[in-house]
């Protein structure tokens, strides 16, 4: 590696001051004490505020915060919510649904400094969902390059997925999105509309489930999704949950299994925008996986956490869904792969719900969608 790295710790908790930019007045401050729940109670915190359509946020060793805006740039947040912009940023296409979209750190950040992104590449004629790395020092990200991109683009700028999460065995899992043209998602010769499995640079592993298949793309790990916006993986056994956007209703949480057929758009619970009628052919097929569970009224689910701390401790196991249109959280309670209660948190309160994260510390984080969005902390009291 070109780039001799000294010890991440010190450089990662904090921010040069001569590059600070203030995260607003509001930084830090107490938005709301004693919110009180079924099970639990949390204080709600503003972090940080002045985030322009901030999309998903990462945990830096030792405190403080990666975030991206969808914009195209990436915020680096001390603890005292001061921000200030990291270089070396790929170019985006920032039109739409599309920009700069998911960040995650690799397992071994502490040793290798690689943050991965991923982003819409190419034009506004045709863009493609990518993903890319780099190495993070001193407020730069060096050496970046572009490790994935979808085989096949869009016209259009909606749908682009991009959730990442990391398995076990330190392979990478992402979402494509449909980019609004649908019946790709059913063709094992294109990403789109699927959840990919990489390798830490962005192969195929030789274990994936269609690997072997001349007539598939090898990073494919599940097909037939629509717009997934919401992944996480369950550290006690690699289960790995989904969410994906339906059309007018639809919206689903889906248990991923290697190879599986989700269903889209051939099978769908939602209806039609124009014509109010049933999307797709049939809402089950023998062939294909049904969803866990559908949301309804609608919640265009977008960041997904496990709760795995001991700070919010009847809430352990359980899933948290954000929803942007709903502009709330739903804290969802599986036994056996069935959801057996569900509970509203947040609504109305800070408006559109792009990510929900279990921060190291274990107090729970929720990015904003909005022109003037902001981080927000949970604590358990």
């Amino acid at each position: 590696m070109a780039i001799q790295r000294r010890k991440l710790d010190s450089l990662l908790t904090g921010v040069c001051a001569s590059v600070l930019l203030t995260a607003g007045a509001q930084a830090g401050e107490m938005v709301e004490s004693g919110i009180s729940t079924e099970y639990e109670s949390f204080d709600l915190v503003k972090v940080a505020g002045g985030l322009e359509h901030p999309w998903s946020v990462a945990f830096l060793p030792g405190g403080g915060y990666l975030v991206t805006e969808r914009g195209g740039t990436l915020k680096q947040i001390d603890r005292s919510g001061n921000a200030r912009e990291v270089e070396g940023v790929p170019d985006v296409v920032a039109s739409g649904q599309g920009g700069l979209l998911d960040v995650a750190l690799h397992p071994d950040f502490r040793d290798n400094g690689w943050v991965y992104l991923t982003y819409s590449s190419g034009s506004e004629d045709q863009s493609y969902t990518a993903l890319g790395r780099g190495l993070m020092e001193d407020g730069t990200l060096h050496e970046f390059e572009k490790i994935f991109e979808q085989d096949r683009g869009g016209s259009n700028h909606g749908h682009f997925g991009s959730r990442l999460a990391w398995l076990a065995d330190g392979t990478l899992l992402m979402t494509i999105g449909d980019r609004r043209q649908e019946e790709p998602s059913q063709d094992l010769s294109s990403h789109t509309g699927s959840l990919l499995r990489l390798t830490e640079d962005g192969a195929a592993p030789a274990d994936n489930p269609f690997a072997d298949r001349d007539d598939a793309q090898p990073h494919i790990y599940a097909y037939g999704l629509r717009n997934s916006q919401g992944l996480v993986v369950d550290p006690a056994d690699d289960t790995i949950w989904l969410t994906d956007h339906g059309p007018r209703g639809g919206d689903e949480l889906n248990r991923m299994e290697a190879g599986g057929n989700y269903g889209w758009p051939v099978v769908s619970r939602g209806r039609d925008y124009r014509s109010e009628e049933p999307f797709g052919e049939a809402r089950q097929d023998a062939d294909m996986f049904d969803p866990v569970y559908e949301f309804l009224p609608t919640l265009a689910p977008s960041g997904l956490a496990m709760v795995t701390s001991d700070r919010f401790e009847t809430w352990q196991g359980n899933l948290l869904a954000g929803g942007l249109r709903a502009e709330r959280i739903l804290r969802i309670v599986i036994e056996d792969d069935e959801v057996v209660h569900m509970e509203e948190l947040l609504h109305g309160k800070i408006g559109r719900i792009r990510d929900v994260r279990e921060g190291p510390n274990g107090h729970l984080y929720v990015l904003t969608d909005e022109s003037d969005g902001g981080l927000y902390r949970m604590e358990a009291r």
